[in-house]
C-alpha cells in the first residue's frame, strides 16, 4: 500500500502528509461552481522568473506551498475539474526552463486540482489573479521568481566581460596584439580624454599613454512582451516580437563599439512590468534607455515612424497622449501582482522627473528621429512629448521611437521585412552616436563608470 510520500509524487497527497517544513500561502476568490471552463495555459520561462497562467472564464480559488528535499512548489486549484488543456501544461514546460525541472498534474479530490512543480533551484512564488481584460478572460497567475533574486547589475558586468575577452585583439600566432595594433578608441569618446585628461579634468600620468573611454551603458527596451503582446496588425504580426527583434539588432550595433555596452530589460519572450524597466536602467546606471515600439492607431490609414520623451505639463498632442495611456496599459494586460507591486516608489519615480533629464531626452530624440527619417517618413517631424510611465528614470535621458504603425497594412509588411529591420535598428545606433558625439558623458562616481 503507497505511503503518504507516494501520494505527494504522484501530486495526489492531502496537506496534511507534507510535515511541518511546509509554508502555506493562499489567494481566496469567490466561490463559484465547480468544473469552471479552461480557457488556455500557457508558461513563459525567462532569466528572471518563470510565469505559469491558467485562463478560466470564472475565477478560481486556489493554495499554495513550498516543500523542501527536492524541492517543489505545490498548487491547489478549487472548484476545477481536470481536462486535456490543463494536462497539457506537462507538455509545455520546456527543457531549458531556469526554474522548473518538471510538472504534475492530477485530480486531487473531487472538486480540486492539484499541480506539483519539480523545481531546479529554490523559488519564491507569487500567485495572484487576474481580473479579464483586453481579450484575455480570468487568469490564475504563478510566478517563480529565483530565491536569489537576479542582480542586472551583476549580470551586465558578467556580459561586459564575456564581450571583452571575445573581443580582444589576437595575433594570427595567438599572441595578444601591440598597443599600435589594438583597435582605436570610438571616435564619440568624452573629447578631454583624447586631450590627454581623464574624467574628472587631471592630466594622465603615463606620459604617450591615452587612457580608454569611460564605458557607456545603454538600456534597451523592448516593449511588451510574454501575457502583453502589445499591438497586433491585421496579418497577425505582434508588436512585442518586432519589437524584440528591432532591439536585438541595435544590440549588435551597440556591442562592436568598444567603449559601449547594453542591458535588455528582456531578451526574450516574456513580461517586465514598467517601472521594473526603469528599476534596470537605474540599478546599472545606464547613460541612456531606449524603449523600442511599432505603434498602432484606431484607424489603419494612420502612417510613419515617430520618436516620443516624457513631458512634464502634459501631452504634445491627442494623438501622443492617446497612444501614452495605451502604453501604460501594458501592466493591466501583462499582469502585475498589486500586493506587491512598489506602488511608492512607482510614485517616486513620476515626482523626480527633472526638466534636465527631459531637456537631454529631447536631444537624444532629435538625433534618432533624424536619422529613422532616413528609413521611413515621419509621422511627426519634430519629437513628441506625453507621460509614458517607461519614460520617468529621473537621472536617465530616455526616449521611445515607434518604429512605424503596425496598424497599416504596408507598414505591418515592413516591420517584419529583416531589410527594414536593420535599417532601423542602423538609424537608431546612428542617432544614438550622434547623441554621444553632440554631447560627451561626463565620469560617473559608481561602480559602473
Amino acid at each position: 500500500m503507497p505511503d503518504r510520500r507516494d501520494f505527494l509524487r504522484s501530486g495526489l497527497g492531502a496537506a496534511g502528509a507534507l510535515g511541518a517544513t511546509s509554508l502555506v500561502f493562499s489567494v481566496c476568490y469567490p466561490t463559484r461552481a465547480w468544473a469552471q471552463g479552461i480557457v488556455a495555459v500557457r508558461v513563459w520561462p525567462a532569466p528572471e522568473y518563470s510565469r505559469v497562467t491558467i485562463e478560466t472564464d470564472r475565477p478560481l480559488e486556489a493554495t499554495h506551498f513550498m516543500v523542501d528535499h527536492p524541492d517543489r512548489l505545490v498548487v491547489d486549484i478549487e472548484g476545477l475539474a481536470l481536462d486535456t488543456t490543463l494536462k497539457d501544461l506537462v507538455s509545455k514546460i520546456e527543457p531549458n526552463d531556469p526554474y522548473i525541472e518538471k510538472v504534475r498534474v492530477g485530480q486531487n479530490r473531487p472538486s480540486v486540482v492539484r499541480i506539483v512543480f519539480d523545481l531546479k533551484s529554490p523559488v519564491a512564488p507569487q500567485v495572484f489573479s487576474l481580473a479579464p481584460v483586453a481579450g484575455y478572460k480570468y487568469r490564475l497567475v504563478l510566478d517563480l521568481y529565483p530565491a536569489q533574486p537576479v542582480d542586472p547589475l551583476m549580470a551586465l558586468l558578467s556580459q561586459s566581460e564575456k564581450s571583452h575577452s571575445s573581443h580582444s585583439a589576437v595575433t594570427p600566432a595567438g599572441h595578444e596584439a601591440s598597443s599600435s595594433e589594438q583597435a582605436p578608441a570610438s571616435r564619440h569618446a568624452d573629447p578631454r580624454l583624447q586631450a590627454g585628461q581623464d574624467q574628472s579634468g587631471g592630466n594622465v600620468t603615463k606620459r604617450g599613454s591615452r587612457p580608454a573611454p569611460r564605458m557607456l551603458t545603454i538600456a534597451l527596451d523592448p516593449g511588451h512582451g510574454g501575457e502583453d503582446p502589445g499591438a497586433i496588425g491585421a496579418g497577425g504580426t505582434y508588436e512585442k516580437r518586432v519589437a524584440l527583434s528591432i532591439a536585438k539588432r541595435v544590440k549588435a550595433r551597440i556591442e562592436k563599439e568598444p567603449n559601449m555596452r547594453v542591458m535588455m530589460t528582456r531578451d526574450s519572450d516574456y513580461f517586465v512590468p514598467l517601472n521594473v524597466r526603469v528599476q534596470k536602467a537605474r540599478k546599472v546606471e545606464a547613460d541612456l534607455f531606449v524603449s523600442i515600439h511599432a505603434d498602432a492607431f484606431i484607424t489603419p490609414d494612420a502612417h510613419g515612424s515617430s520618436v516620443f520623451a516624457l513631458s512634464e505639463k502634459g501631452a504634445s498632442s491627442a494623438a501622443a497622449r492617446w497612444l501614452a495611456n495605451n502604453e501604460n496599459d501594458s501592466d493591466l494586460i501583462g499582469g502585475v501582482n498589486i500586493t506587491s507591486h512598489d506602488q511608492q516608489l512607482t510614485r517616486v519615480l513620476l515626482d523626480l522627473s527633472t526638466s534636465a533629464q527631459i531637456s537631454d531626452s529631447l536631444k537624444l530624440g532629435n538625433a534618432v528621429l533624424h536619422e529613422i527619417g532616413g528609413v521611413n517618413r515621419l509621422h511627426n517631424d519634430a519629437v513628441e512629448q506625453a507621460g509614458f510611465a517607461v519614460l520617468k528614470a529621473p537621472d536617465i535621458p530616455s526616449i521611445l521611437v515607434e518604429t512605424a504603425f503596425i496598424s497599416n497594412p504596408e507598414e505591418e509588411k515592413r516591420l517584419i521585412d529583416d531589410v527594414y529591420q536593420e535599417q532601423m535598428a542602423d538609424a537608431i545606433f546612428k542617432g544614438i552616436q550622434h547623441y554621444f558625439a553632440m554631447n560627451p558623458p561626463l565620469a560617473k562616481s559608481g561602480m559602473m563608470g
